[in-house]
């Protein structure tokens, strides 16, 4: 037998144990999510987006796992309408990107300057500005000067700062010949020249960095999207299925 019968109907296993694996992805993912907050990563916390992010695919998952298994309807139609919310809005997320490309600019041009006064006070925050620094080979929102918002960057008079006019080692330019990073290369580089400057460190800001990826790699982001958007659709069909599998036997007891 494929499954329970009862008067002709059936339960199909193959789609209840494929939902089951399905939805283990989801509830690996979320764990995993939620470990990485504690162990890898103010303004914004990153460690918040973690946590968030981890706990609704652990809940996603773990509704889909258990409903599977035990053939709880409520489950499987709570894991179904959960993801055709989350598809929903990730569609109207991408409709308003596109259509509010620039206010989405201003809109990320302000939460870096923000994250960057707050850059000292946090250390998961600098280590996620760092990595963003290094990645897109930038300095700062639109350019190195953003740095002034710093209070121990900024190049004031009454700054004692030893990084004074300087900015953190992710803006630095890499050499191939070191193999340790060298944390005070960016001490005092914006006192240069602005033709000096290009010499040591990324000139150009994270902000058109980030626009100039999204160009060379527009293929790439928009075929992840597609192919995200058609497996959340396939667990809802396998979801509803099987639902109506289960209800379908029920109603021949």
């Amino acid at each position: 037998m494929s499954g329970k019968q009862f008067k002709g109907h059936e339960v199909s296993c193959c789609i209840k144990y494929f939902i089951f694996g399905f939805n283990i992805i989801f509830w690996v993912s979320g764990v995993l999510s939620n470990i990485s907050s504690i162990t890898d990563l103010g303004g914004f916390d990153p460690v918040w987006l973690f946590l968030v992010t981890g706990g609704v695919m652990f809940i996603l998952g773990f509704a889909g796992c258990i409903g599977a298994l035990r053939e709880n309807t409520f489950l499987l139609k709570f894991f179904s309408v959960f993801l055709g919310i989350i598809f929903f809005l990730e569609l109207t997320a991408g409709v308003l990107a596109f259509t509010f490309k620039d206010w989405i600019k201003d809109q990320l041009n302000f939460f870096i300057n923000n994250n960057i006064r707050a850059y000292r006070d946090d250390i998961d925050l600098q280590n996620l500005i760092d990595f963003t620094q290094e990645y897109w080979d930038c300095c700062g929102a639109f350019g190195a000067d953003d740095w002034n918002l710093n209070i121990y960057f900024n190049c004031t008079d009454t700054n004692p700062s030893r990084e004074k006019c300087g900015v953190p080692f992710s803006c630095c330019t890499k050499d191939p010949a070191e193999d340790v990073i060298n944390t005070q290369c960016g001490y005092d580089v914006r006192a240069k020249t602005d033709v000096e400057q290009k010499t040591y460190i990324h000139v150009k800001g994270c902000v058109p960095q980030f626009e100039k990826w999204l160009q060379d790699n527009l293929t790439l982001v928009a075929g992840i999207f597609i192919g995200v958007a058609l497996l959340q659709i396939f667990g809802i069909c396998l979801a509803q299925n099987l639902v109506s599998d289960i209800e379908a036997v029920r109603a021949s007891w």
